[in-house]
C-alpha cells in the first residue's frame, strides 16, 4: 500500500480507485484503504457482473 498523497492520512491500495463513499475503506477522496480487495463472482462476463465483496459499509455515513 502507498499512500500518493503524502497526507498523513491512511494509506492506500496503489492504483485502485473505489467511488463507494459509504463504505469503511473509502478515504474520502476516490481511493480504497482496505489492506486487500475480493472481487468477483468468478463467473463474471462483464464489469456490471462483479461485486466488491470487501465493502463493508460504514454506519455513520448512512
Amino acid at each position: 500500500m502507498e499512500n500518493k498523497r503524502g497526507c498523513g492520512c491512511e494509506k492506500h491500495i496503489k492504483d485502485v480507485k473505489c467511488d463507494v463513499k459509504n463504505c469503511v475503506y473509502h478515504d474520502g477522496d476516490c481511493y480504497c484503504t482496505a489492506g486487500e480487495i475480493a472481487i468477483g463472482p468468478s463467473f463474471a462476463t462483464s464489469s456490471t457482473d462483479t461485486i466488491c465483496s470487501t465493502f463493508k459499509q460504514d454506519q455513520n455515513k448512512m
